[in-house]
């Protein structure tokens, strides 16, 4: 196992794959270090002397400068660099990208619906239009558990405190991201339940619904009901009936839609979980899928990265876009650009915001982007996506849920429990966390450190995407963990 990798040839710094001890001499390359103090696993060292002010290079880019002069085998962190990131830019197109070459087909077994999406699961979901009735669709979710017969895969309700009191593009939002789950192809039925007094009435939700199978559907008008509860599991066994008739059929990998989010993530992340994340997305990408990045956020500082990978002019602008009105939506709150990350972050060994983005775009592999989606968007062309949505780790996972994804690959340093609206496999940045958070986690990506490659890591990591999309259960889902977070964005009247 190696002690310390320096990922670019052009690093200032190394880091660190183990804690490693004040005196010990690191070799790196042609260059020999002295360590001059204790560096935690995650964490980086100078390779040589750094002036005040200087950019510090990791990942072949500047990650800050540095706030004092660092030493040959110091430590490099917080307490002695800044970030460089400002506010709202301007940009060049400067295209650098090659289109991935065709692979071999793949296949897995899922639930075809009458649109031609493909569900990896087949649940029955109770959407609340209002936080009103978020106690009567839990209950009627306890009282729907008999029905999870024949391929129904579960029973779940997602409450929320929203669809009322809104205003404006908040509740815009709300409105697109609750249509696009009634429609959504892991949800084999879905009773839609309201109030009848919101803002966002089913009347209402229905104008954002378009063209739909309205034989998965059920509505229910909680004020306009004698006995809700009674009439609600009524309709659920109506979907039900229709649901557990569904059978699994083999379904080409080209039809997956796989959201890809970082949380909890340490100085190991961009190192390990997700490069092999990347490596993952393109090879579903060459095989004609598609995959999300978003918690646009944690884009700046790698921006331009991204930016030069846009297949057009017209999805540059739209990337400009997505990045600079973030940064707008900071500074209209009288906030800056750069208030992350955060204090787990730090503690993993990740400094400033453009370390911890530089590591958190490795995700993107190297595909081409091919869309760029606004809050609430659904996919409307295959290859890789950039979402607009925020760093928060389930609004982002439920973001990309609502735009079309069917598993989310959940990368994570640090662990965590939750699970969003669909299979979220969560993938370890470090083999300690894996052995500990075995209750938590899916696959351990820190065995790239231990010696095994990117690439069979990620066709490991692609066969296991295989057989939950043909609905071998993750951790989160084992434990029955069904969450969502909708994007608040304004004023609550």
């Amino acid at each position: 196992m190696r002690d310390y990798i320096r990922i670019h040839k052009n690093d200032m710094v190394a880091v660190a794959i183990r804690p490693l001890k004040k005196g010990t001499k690191c070799l790196v390359e042609d260059l020999t270090v002295t360590l001059t103090e204790d560096i935690p696993m995650g964490h980086k060292f100078a390779l040589r002397d750094i002036a005040k002010g200087e950019n510090i290079i990791k990942y072949g880019f500047p990650i800050g400068h540095a706030a004092a002069e660092i030493k040959a085998g110091a430590w490099v962190h917080t307490h002695n660099t800044e970030t460089n990131l400002d506010d709202v830019l301007e940009y060049s197109y400067q295209p650098d990208f090659r289109e991935l070459s065709p692979t071999k087909p793949a296949s897995f077994d899922g639930f075809v619906r009458k649109d031609g999406r493909v569900g990896v699961r087949n649940e029955l979901w109770i959407l609340p239009t209002v936080g009103c009735v978020n106690s009567i669709a839990q209950r009627i979710a306890e009282q729907a558990q008999s029905f999870v017969t024949g391929s129904i895969d579960g029973v779940y309700a997602f409450p929320h405190p929203y669809g009322c009191s809104q205003m404006g593009e908040d509740q815009e939002n709300f409105r697109k991201l609750i249509a696009d789950l009634i429609r959504h192809p892991n949800a084999g039925g879905v009773l839609v339940l309201g109030l009848g007094c919101e803002y966002s009435n089913i009347d209402v939700i229905k104008e954002y619904l378009g063209d739909y199978d309205t034989s998965r559907v059920r509505f229910l008008v909680c004020q306009e009901s004698d006995d809700e509860e009674a009439d609600g599991l009524a309709l659920l066994k109506e979907l039900a009936d229709q649901a557990k008739e569904d059978k699994r059929t083999p379904a080409d990998a080209s039809k997956l839609i796989i959201g890809m989010k970082c949380g909890g993530s340490d100085g190991m992340s961009g190192i390990s979980a997700n490069p092999v994340v990347g490596g993952f997305s393109d090879l579903l990408i060459s095989k004609g899928g598609t995959t999300i990045l978003t918690e646009v956020p944690e884009m700046f500082g790698a921006e331009t990265i991204l930016m030069n990978r846009c297949a057009d002019a017209s999805l540059f602008e739209k990337t400009v876009q997505l990045i600079n009105d973030y940064k707008k939506f900071f500074l209209s709150h009288g906030l800056v650009v750069y208030e992350n990350p955060s204090p787990g972050n730090k503690a993993g060994g990740i400094t400033t915001l453009e370390d911890k983005s530089l590591g958190c775009t490795q995700k993107s592999g190297s595909a081409v982007v091919k869309g760029v989606l606004g809050y609430g968007d659904r996919v409307q062309t295959c290859g890789l996506q950039l979402l607009s949505a925020p760093g928060n780790d389930l609004v982002a996972a439920t973001a990309t849920a609502a735009a079309g994804a069917q598993i989310v690959l959940f990368t994570t340093g640090r662990g965590t429990p939750f699970g969003c609206p669909v299979p979220t496999i969560k993938i370890a940045s470090n083999t300690p966390l894996a052995e500990k958070k075995k209750k938590w986690i899916d696959f351990d990506a820190g065995r790239l450190a231990s010696g095994m490659s990117l690439e069979a890591l990620s066709e490991e990591l692609f066969a296991q995407v295989l057989a939950v999309a043909s609905g071998k259960q993750v951790k989160a889902e084992e434990a029955g963990f069904h969450d969502m977070a909708i994007y608040k964005t304004g004023v609550t009247l």
